[in-house]
């Protein structure tokens, strides 16, 4: 098995470093082979230094793409997919709020027939250890409302950001998304559900960090404006 690991970055000098070793730590010892792309997002910091130090990167596990300028989260695990080499892709927050240890009973899940596991902090098994605040909770149940509304009621969580796919069918996805920002996760499953793929949603372990990209009032209102471009386009 070959599994691609696709980090997307954006001004991340204060966690990707440790975000890497973490990877490295947890994979070197694998019977597998892997590769992790970071993507950079046109950051602004030392974000690409400390990536082209890391362990991985000396050991040669590691490739980097840059976006040159600032182009959405969603445009950069879309850039990683599409060149990634994998059986299996996982793609992660750089923060790695769902630790990395996940992976294992997500790839477990991949033989009872999954096209793609994703990860979900509104299920019985999830185990939230640190939560967001409640206004960002609140705003998230919102928004999953619109969702299921608008698009797919199958989900419970679709923006966690861990989520584990098949090679083809990660590949295929990318090629046809259009959502460069946040709600790029709702354009992949509602992609994939019409496609008819096989799509697992399980619990995980999940820390909210304190300094995430998404900002409140500007991230949701384009989410939304996301929601009805999905719609209109697909």
């Amino acid at each position: 098995m070959y599994l691609s690991i696709i980090i997307p970055a954006y001004n991340e000098e204060k966690r990707i470093g440790a975000t890497l070793s973490k990877i490295y730590e947890f994979l070197k010892d694998k019977k597998y082979d892997f590769e992790v792309i970071a993507v950079d997002d046109g950051s602004v910091d030392n974000t690409v230094s400390i990536i082209s130090e890391s362990r991985l990167a000396k050991e040669n596990k590691l490739k980097i793409l840059r976006n040159g300028d600032n182009k959405g989260k969603g445009y950069s695990v879309k850039r990683g997919i599409i060149n990634s080499g994998g059986d299996y892709v996982l793609f992660s927050d750089a923060d790695l709020s769902t630790p990395i240890e996940e992976l294992d009973k997500f790839l477990n899940s991949m033989p009872e027939g999954c096209d793609m596991v994703i990860g979900s902090r509104s299920i019985k098994d999830s185990d939230i250890k640190v939560r967001q605040p409640w206004y960002r909770e609140s705003m998230g149940k919102i928004f999953n409302f619109f969702v299921k509304l608008l698009l797919i009621r199958e989900f419970n969580d679709t923006q966690c950001g861990f989520k584990l796919i098949k090679g083809d069918a990660a590949r295929e996805l990318a090629g046809l998304m259009k959502i460069n920002g946040f709600a790029f996760d709702v354009e992949m499953l509602y992609l994939a559900h019409k496609k008819g793929y096989k799509i697992k949603e399980k619990g995980v372990s999940w820390n909210n960090s304190a300094e995430t990209k998404v900002r409140l009032l500007h991230s949701s209102t384009s989410m939304f404006l996301d929601l009805l471009r999905i719609k209109a386009i697909h």
